[in-house]
C-alpha cells in the first residue's frame, strides 16, 4: 500500500468514525423530543448486544470434554457477584477476564 492509499483509508477511517458520532446529534435536535423508537434501541440494544456476546463466547464451551467449561462457568459466577456488588460495568468485565485468565494459565494449564 502507498503512502497515497494509507493516506485516504486514514482519511475515510477517521470520516467514517466521525460520521458516525456525530450524525445522531445532527438528526436529533435538542428542540425535539426524540422518538420513542429510539428511546427504545437506546434501553434494548445495550443488554442485547452483551448477551450477544456472552452466546458468542460461550459457543464452543464444551461440557463433555476437557475441564467441562468450568474455568468459563466460574468466570461468569464472578462476574455476576462483582456486578450485583458494585454494579459497575467495567469492575464487572476486568474482574471476570482476569478470573478467567488465571483460571486457564494457573490451575488448568490450557
Amino acid at each position: 500500500m502507498t503512502f497515497t492509499e494509507q493516506l485516504i483509508t486514514i482519511g475515510l477511517c477517521v470520516l467514517g468514525t466521525y460520521l458516525t458520532r456525530a450524525l445522531p446529534f445532527m438528526i436529533f435536535s435538542e428542540k425535539r423530543a426524540t422518538p420513542k423508537y429510539i428511546r427504545y434501541l437506546g434501553d434494548a440494544l445495550p443488554s442485547a448486544i452483551f448477551a450477544m456476546l456472552v452466546v458468542y463466547c460461550l459457543k464452543d464451551v464444551s461440557i463433555v470434554e476437557g475441564n467441562h467449561g468450568l474455568p468459563e462457568f466460574l468466570s461468569i459466577v464472578l462476574i455476576i457477584v462483582l456486578h450485583l456488588r458494585w454494579r459497575q460495568m467495567l469492575i464487572s468485565i476486568s474482574g471476570g477476564t482476569v478470573c478467567y485468565m488465571l483460571l486457564l494459565r494457573l490451575v488448568f494449564n490450557s
